[in-house]
């Protein structure tokens, strides 16, 4: 038992450049897009709105066996900078991970609980999300992806969250072509 499992995995990947990262081994027939992500999120605590945020973003679209993967780098704007978040779209559930100066996978699958290990340079923590509901039209042309989860933090209840995350295509299908990356 070497030992270096999941963790070692996580610090490779930090190793790797952002290109690498963006652009995934998992892509099929190399579809890869240059688009716009709007990010729309809102926080609820006993049903009461506590905290909302709007982000616009350049970001990667491709396409991974069976779905599409979403990615953009975070900036000092969300308080993540030097990290990189990507969205897995599959038909029936949709993985938001972060890679970089924080660690975190979250997995939305309608009317399941799953649990992960947030990992900050502050300490770990353990998430759990329970999804309420999810709506994806994401194609290779674009489109929407509406979940609305409760999350728990250390298994405590935390609020109500949900986000809306707009995807459009930039400069067409020339972006295709470019492989420029987001900065």
């Amino acid at each position: 038992a070497g030992g270096t499992g999941q963790r070692g995995k996580r610090l490779k990947e930090r190793n790797q450049g952002p290109d690498q990262r963006l652009r995934g081994k998992d892509q099929v027939n190399g579809m890869k897009k240059d688009v716009m992500i709007s990010i729309k999120g809102l926080q609820k605590l006993n049903g009461v709105d506590q905290d909302s945020v709007e982000l616009v973003t350049p970001g990667v679209l491709s396409t991974v066996a069976g779905g599409y993967n979403l990615s953009y780098q975070e900036t000092e704007i969300t308080g993540l900078q030097g990290t990189i978040t990507s969205f897995q779209v599959f038909p029936e559930q949709v993985s938001m991970v972060r890679v970089g100066t924080v660690c975190l996978q979250m997995v939305f699958e309608l009317g399941r609980r799953h649990y992960s290990i947030y990992e900050t340079p502050y300490g770990n923590m353990s998430v759990g999300v329970r999804t309420e509901k999810m709506h994806n039209t994401l194609g290779e042309s674009g489109g929407q992806i509406d979940i609305k989860y409760d999350i728990e933090i250390d298994h405590a209840m935390a609020g109500s969250n949900e986000f809306h995350i707009n995807v459009r295509e930039v400069n067409g299908a020339a972006a295709a072509q470019s492989g420029a990356m987001p900065q």
